[in-house]
């Protein structure tokens, strides 16, 4: 069931990281999970820049899960310049946020953001909350190839 699927992990937070990464493994390979830790880092792997110049190295993700609280180039900042590209903007992309402010959500939305969700704190409640995206997003939703 299911074909190999490429996420770009956007998320400074190395805890957050692991466990998502962790969570959308899972032990069944389904998906390559490459996680970068800030949004500049972020650019460079879309943009195949500097240390990300070989494609083996940057694979086009067919899924993007990036945090909106981002050390050198925040999440709106870089979804801004995702959504502003041609090739780029089919990747679908959701933002993650541990804040309930609705003015994120309304800028992120209004700059073409897929999805929107608040990361719990609660540990149980957030590797719940990565497995709904990865059942969404990896097995029901039908994404272009890009």
């Amino acid at each position: 069931m299911g074909k190999m699927m490429t996420i770009l992990l956007v998320e400074d937070n190395p805890d957050h990281a692991e466990l998502t990464m962790k969570t959308l493994s899972g032990g069944k390979l389904l998906n390559q999970v490459f996680w970068v830790q800030d949004g500049a880092e972020a650019l460079d792997y879309l943009w195949r820049r500097n240390g990300y110049a070989d494609p083996e190295k940057s694979p086009r993700p067919g899924l993007i899960l990036l945090d909106i609280k981002l050390p050198k180039v925040d999440g709106i900042e870089v979804l801004k310049q995702i959504k502003s590209d041609e090739t780029l903007r089919r990747i679908p992309t959701v933002m993650l946020t541990t804040s309930e402010r609705d003015e994120e959500m309304i800028k992120s939305y209004g700059l073409g953001a897929n999805s929107f969700v608040t990361k719990p704190v609660n540990f149980g409640a957030f590797v719940e909350t990565i497995k709904q995206i990865e059942l969404y997003w990896v097995l029901t939703n039908r994404l272009l190839a890009v």
